[in-house]
């Protein structure tokens, strides 16, 4: 990465995180606060005949043991109401609740877990995703129909939610396609892994409860809370102390309401951290396992004229927040291509595996995988370039998308033209080194978001959100844009965020949404306070407020020599009447409607707000001794709307870069036959670390976008783990002479590959 340009301020957390010196859920300590442990079920699949945790509570040290009969019989989930705070009869995954307990010390929690017995009647496992959407006898939930759900989600058996996209006529014009290619892809689950453990710290201080928790959506999680121990809204407060990344494995609601119950039982406040092995097996939000079946049908000249797929995704034993993960699937196979006959269907299915959810741009790297190196396919058996394809059938302004959504100005073509460029030509490569290409698209998520901005009477601002922070920058960007309103400098202002109950409501730090929405909150309350400042300049200088120009800290009349005044000197003059303040609410943008085709099990994912498009070029080079591939250089080109902050887009770009090698190379999560995960720890699940980062060139197709975020932004931090993956596999492909069909692609299996 080079930049021309120096950071305009220090982010507001650097100093704590580089120096030590913060605080992370972990590391915080309160008088008389207990440990706390959880009994998890360590099976796949099995009826719960015997629950005795007598033992467990008469342990010297011991304070609370709580199991399902000790909290409100409530089903919840946001979506459909499949799930229990604690196991309820039956136990469907290997890290389910049974049981938890506070005690004195950590040792002694443990202790405690050991001492709860329990007995189970084995259940046969249900593990294959495609054979549970075959067979409606062996269900995961033989329950499923008495579940509530917002009654948009379309399921039936194992189906826990099915989607279908349609346009034209697909078997029509299959049938008077000139060549037809048909491919099938298999990608492992795999994980988020923050370094980070979740932690989880609750208190009562009377009817009321503070929870400290390594959540990315502290709203989320109050909700949870609320609706699962049956507590009013104002009786929960959400902190979030430094996040040490999420990357979504820490979005939803988790373990906050399992820590408060025991607080509440114990009287006493109770802390939870996970140990790497209960990181890895215990929370709701690990990477879906998805299989692909697309067929996609050509003219003579290499246009695209139909696309028919299946996707089968592995939802695991709870819905979580995967009910969208269909469309949004059905959306990545029908890929950023002009397909004018269309017709997908993609079945999020239940198995007994540790439930999905929102890992960074969920299905979409498995996805884009799978169907641009069947692009790649297509271009090698027509006898076409695989660029040259991707540039004569990839959408443009003004061209209309898969459910008939008319794209304003958008950059696509632009960014592979900028991504192939310099990525390696054939005569630059070394021995077994080759490049290749993948394209990939990403909705901007639009949600009600909400901000306060005030400025002292000394001049210095506060920005106050409850928008989240987790590593990503978006937050600290909020400076830079009320700075911008106000003719001030981002050092000028404070944040205060991650509170539920100081900042307004914010989706949180999930879904690239931050900037996007909490951004325009932020610049509508900015925008009342200069309203303000102008009227009150006018008073001091005898000036119109429309010809009042705020900069550098002050207030000046355009194009007069008359002598300014101070922001301060204003703030100070408010501070004696009115006061400087902004409520911004962050109007968010409506999706596009659907035009000319149809959805089923629509869940507001089939036209995109602001959509951001990529492409990414990959150098690799290959050990045939080994099978091991290194990754040399990669050329990541973005469209993602105006950049506000150069220097956090560029290592947003890096960082999703590095985090695709991993899963296109190392990362995926290994099952017995049982459907327990066998590498469960860092020395088995390999990450990528900086030795293996590879040079990163990153460039962006800056269009302003319209109906999007602040200065025409769109979303960024999702985007760019999209493509690397798949470009990665186009080289490889080229280097063994055929596509691998299963992710991720590591050692082993190239060399397998390779020896077929």
């Amino acid at each position: 990465m080079v930049l021309t340009e120096v950071p305009k301020f220090v982010r507001a957390d650097g100093p704590d995180k580089v120096t030590g010196t913060g605080r992370y859920t972990a590391d915080m300590n309160l008088t008389g606060m207990l440990a706390a442990k959880l009994k998890f079920a360590e099976i796949s699949h099995g009826r719960i005949t015997k629950l005795d945790v007598e033992q467990a509570r008469a342990i010297p040290g011991v304070f609370a043991v709580l199991t399902d009969a000790d909290v409100p019989e409530v089903r919840y989930s946001s979506q459909v109401q499949d799930r229990t705070l604690f196991a309820r009869d039956t136990v469907r995954f290997e890290g389910e609740v049974v049981a938890a307990v506070a005690a004195l010390t950590p040792e002694i929690a443990e202790a405690a877990i050991a001492a709860i017995t329990v007995e189970y009647e084995m259940l046969p496992p249900i593990t294959d995703p495609e054979a549970a959407l075959a067979d409606s006898d062996a269900l995961v939930h033989q329950d499923w129909e008495s579940y509530s759900s917002n009654g948009i989600v379309v399921r039936s058996g194992n189906t826990a939610s099915f989607s279908s996209l349609e346009r034209g006529d697909s078997d029509a014009a299959m049938a008077l396609a000139d060549r037809v290619i048909h491919s099938r892809y298999v990608a492992d689950a795999s994980h988020a892994v923050p370094i980070e453990p979740r932690a989880v710290l609750a208190q009562w201080q009377g009817n009321k409860v503070t929870i400290w928790s390594s959540t990315q959506v502290p709203f989320d999680a109050r909700a949870g809370v609320c609706e699962t121990l049956q507590i009013p809204t104002n009786r929960v407060r959400i902190i979030v102390p430094h996040l040490g990344g999420g990357f979504g494995g820490k979005c939803g609601f988790h373990f906050e309401a399992h820590v408060a119950a025991l607080a509440r039982a114990a009287r006493r406040p109770v802390r939870l951290v996970f140990s790497r092995h209960e990181e890895f097996v215990a929370p709701d939000r690990r990477r879906e396992g998805i299989v692909v079946e697309v067929a996609t049908g050509v003219d003579a000249e290499g246009s695209i004229v139909a696309r028919t797929g299946k996707v089968v995704i592995d939802c695991g034993a709870y819905i979580a927040d995967t009910a969208f993960f269909p469309q949004l699937a059905a959306m990545h196979l029908a890929g950023p291509y002009l397909v004018p006959n269309l017709k997908i269907e993609s079945h999020l299915v239940y198995t007994n595996h540790q439930p999905s959810g929102s890992v960074r741009a969920p299905t979409a790297p498995q996805v884009c995988w799978a169907l641009e190196s069947h692009t790649d396919e297509i271009a090698a058996a027509i006898g076409m370039n695989p660029v040259d394809f991707r540039l004569k059938n990839a959408v443009e302004t003004g061209m209309v998308g898969p459910m008939g959504q008319t794209y304003d100005e958008i950059g696509l073509r632009r960014c592979i033209t900028l991504a192939s460029k310099g990525a390696g030509d054939q005569d630059e490569l070394g021995p077994d080194e080759a490049v290749g290409v993948a394209i990939g698209w990403w909705p901007s998520f639009s949600s009600p978001s909400g901000a306060y901005v005030k400025l002292d009477d000394d001049g210095a601002g506060q920005i106050i959100t409850g928008a989240q922070e987790c590593g990503t920058g978006a937050v600290m960007t909020l400076r830079q844009l009320a700075a911008d309103e106000l003719g001030m400098h981002p050092e000028d202002f404070e944040l205060i965020y991650q509170d539920t109950s100081t900042g307004p409501y914010d989706m949180g730090a999930t879904g690239s949404q931050t900037l996007l929405n909490n951004g325009r909150a932020v610049v509508n309350a900015s925008r009342q306070i200069a309203d303000q400042l102008r009227e009150l300049a006018a008073q001091q200088l005898e000036a119109s407020p429309a010809d009042i120009v705020l900069a550098n800290g002050h207030a000046n009349v355009a194009g007069s020599s008359t002598p300014s005044v101070s922001l301060t000197e204003l703030a100070g003059i408010a501070a004696g009447g009115e006061l400087l303040l902004g409520v911004g609410s962050g109007e968010p943008p409506e999706a596009p409607p659907i035009v000319g085709a149809n959805c089923v099990g629509d869940q507001g994912m089939a036209a995109w707000v602001g959509p951001q498009f990529s492409c990414h070029a990959v150098r690799i080079r290959l050990d045939r001794d080994t099978g091991v591939v290194r990754v040399l250089k990669v050329n990541a080109a973005h469209d993602s709307g105006t950049i506000i902050n150069p220097m956090g887009a560029h290592g947003q770009v890096e960082g999703a870069v590095v985090m695709g090698i991993g899963q296109a190379l190392t990362e995926g999560t290994r099952y017995d036959e049982d459907g327990k995960q066998m590498n469960t720890a860092l020395l088995e699940y390999k990450l990528q670390t900086s030795a293996d980062a590879p040079e990163i060139n990153t460039q962006f197709v800056e269009i302003f976008t319209s109906n999007a975020g602040p200065n025409g932004a769109k979303g960024l931090a999702e985007a760019p783990n999209i493509a690397t993956a798949a470009a990665i596999a186009n080289a490889l492909a080229k280097l063994i002479g055929r596509p691998l069909r299963q992710l991720p692609m590591t050692a082993e299996r190239v060399w397998e590959a390779m020896s077929q």
